[in-house]
């Protein structure tokens, strides 16, 4: 009998089990080879239609799934707010039901609300898969993060892995924290006090506010962006200026080579990862960005693989696959 995950909708990490985790990454590694092969496609969802629904504004998320779809063979349906009737005031169901009218399988959805899949996931028949609702989660981000981490160190298990920047409106440091946790990672916070939720002691991580503490203990660091979108534009609610983060919360290569010199380590690299954009000499540097220990390239590679692994095993809960 083929292995199937545990639950018919991708809405979060908690939903996962640490077996389901471990499924998406044995079929990610298969779709891996196959992305490596001169003809990249495969049948498996040639009878899935998938309707991809961005109501805010993505790019490599976007490309990300229409591109592991196509490799799959489904059928795709791309759906843009801004030329949609949700301007003239159709409703989020609404919208939806006319989309899964058209006989549509999964629905592939981003939105600006915390909560906005799940919603849709008790209203409709279609299976579900967040890709990210508004400050909440971003749970195929955060799998092709703990993925890439197992690609480059060959476990995630014990792994420590610091989260430094924005955590308060981040929805992949949430994703990230869970996923990491459920695997046996070690996790830390790092950033200002104004950028950390109110609740961070209920998710049993570390928390430092001085960097450079933070990545002597770290084995991975993963820099997030400032969220200027959810701030206002230009972060000035959360932060005196950018300039002042970056002096104190951006890793430029001083800082890096310093903190792989420091006491304890033996001259061990850190191994650097961003889900993007790169705000280029805010959070990150150049220099680090395209550092040899870098695996942001990594990470957009494995995204289209490990979102093929959750299209497929999700597709087959709906008893479809090929």
């Amino acid at each position: 009998m083929t292995e199937q995950l545990s639950t018919r909708h991708l809405l979060g990490i908690q939903d996962l089990t640490s077996e389901d985790i471990d499924l998406i990454f044995r079929t990610a590694d298969g779709f891996k080879e196959v992305l490596a092969r001169p003809i990249k496609k495969v049948p498996s969802l040639r009878d899935i239609t998938i309707a991809n629904l961005f109501f805010e504004n993505s790019t490599r998320t976007r490309i990300s799934f229409e591109l592991a779809e196509k490799r799959l063979s489904a059928d795709i349906i791309n759906f843009s707010s801004s030329s949609s009737s949700t301007k003239k005031g159709e409703t989020l169901i609404d919208t939806v039901n006319n989309i899964l009218a058209m006989k549509v399988d999964m629905v592939v959805m981003r939105h600006p609300d915390p909560g906005a899949a799940v919603f849709l996931s008790r209203h409709v028949e279609a299976s579900i898969v967040n890709a990210g609702d508004g400050t909440h989660e971003h749970p195929t981000q955060a799998l092709l993060d703990a993925y890439s981490i197992r690609e480059k160190l060959g476990k995630v298990k014990g792994v420590k892995v610091l989260i430094v920047g924005d955590i308060l409106h981040s929805r992949v440091a949430l994703s990230n924290i869970h996923c990491l946790k459920k695997l046996g990672a070690e996790v830390m916070l790092c950033g200002p006090t104004t950028l950390m939720p109110r609740f961070v002691e209920s998710l049993d991580v570390r928390v430092e506010h001085d960097l450079d503490k933070a990545l002597a203990w770290c084995d991975v660091a993963n820099m997030l962006r400032i969220q200027l979108e959810r701030q206002g534009g230009d972060g000035i609610a959360s932060l005196p200026s950018l300039r002042e983060y970056a002096m104190l919360f951006g890793l430029d290569l001083d800082r890096y080579e310093r903190a792989t010199k420091a006491a304890g380590r033996g001259g061990k690299r850190i191994v650097i990862m961003h889900p993007g954009p790169i705000n280029r000499g805010v959070e990150i540097t150049s220099e680090v960005a395209d550092h040899a220990e870098s695996i942001i390239l990594d990470q957009v590679e494995n995204g289209v693989a490990v979102r093929m692994a959750v299209l497929y095993l999700l597709a087959g809960r709906l008893g479809k696959t090929s």
